[in-house]
């Protein structure tokens, strides 16, 4: 009975396996982490050693007047993504050469047959090449997506990074961006359009069946790299 479960079990394993895989997370390039904490600011860390019992606190109010922009680590940006590229190529190439020569010797002198008396050379090259091609490419990436500011650098641009998963049925849809932001681009409301990110990357990728049945098999992965024909 033990060993009909081990084997039982050594059939299973792969099976599970399999599915794991199928329900991993894609991978990605974004900048990691995709989100961070809000750091303790010094007159914050100050307000809750020294408790006043006022109402008012240094550390957690901010002024009626103030910018409500994203400026420290931890903060959210709302990014507006408008990604619309489209490119264009078109080469066309001919080449010709033709080539010919001719050449006529009088009669030799000495040979009594009448086939050496004279002869006559002719020879004719031609060569031609064509090539053409065409290429062209249109993409359409539109949304928004909010994401965190990871780290403040030197000069005060904000390196951001963020992730949205929407589950439909029994696909996952991941939304990912990073890049870095100029904080004099973040408008009023706290938005910035995903053109005006530098460094950006952006991804829209899918988990599940439907995207498992547009990826070929592992083994005729294996057989098409091996295979010379």
């Amino acid at each position: 009975m033990m060993r009909r479960r081990s084997i039982l079990g050594k059939l299973l394993l792969p099976a599970l396996l399999l599915l794991a895989a199928c329900t991993t997370v894609p991978p990605t390039n974004v900048h990691q982490p995709m989100t961070a904490r809000p750091q303790y600011r010094p007159e914050t860390l100050a307000a809750s050693l020294a408790a006043t019992g006022s109402i008012y606190q240094a550390g957690a109010s901010r002024t009626l007047f103030e910018d409500r922009r994203a400026r420290y680590v931890g903060d959210t940006i709302t990014v507006t993504i408008t990604e619309n590229t489209s490119a264009a190529t078109k080469s066309n190439t001919a080449v010709s050469k033709t080539g010919s020569i001719s050449a006529v010797a009088g009669p030799f002198v000495g040979f009594p047959a009448k086939t050496f008396q004279s002869g006559e050379l002719k020879a004719n090259s031609s060569n031609a090449a064509s090539g053409k091609g065409d290429a062209a490419a249109n993409n359409v990436f539109t949304g928004t997506i909010t994401v965190t500011v990871i780290e403040v650098l030197p000069n005060g641009n904000l390196l951001v990074s963020g992730e949205k998963q929407v589950a439909i049925g029994h696909g996952q849809e991941y939304i990912r961006l990073s890049g870095v932001v100029n904080p004099y681009f973040v408008n009023a409301a706290n938005t910035v359009a995903s053109s005006q990110i530098a460094d950006a990357r952006i991804e829209y990728k899918e988990s599940g069946t439907i995207s498992e049945a547009q990826v070929m098999g592992w083994l005729a992965r294996f057989f098409l790299t091996f295979l010379p024909f």
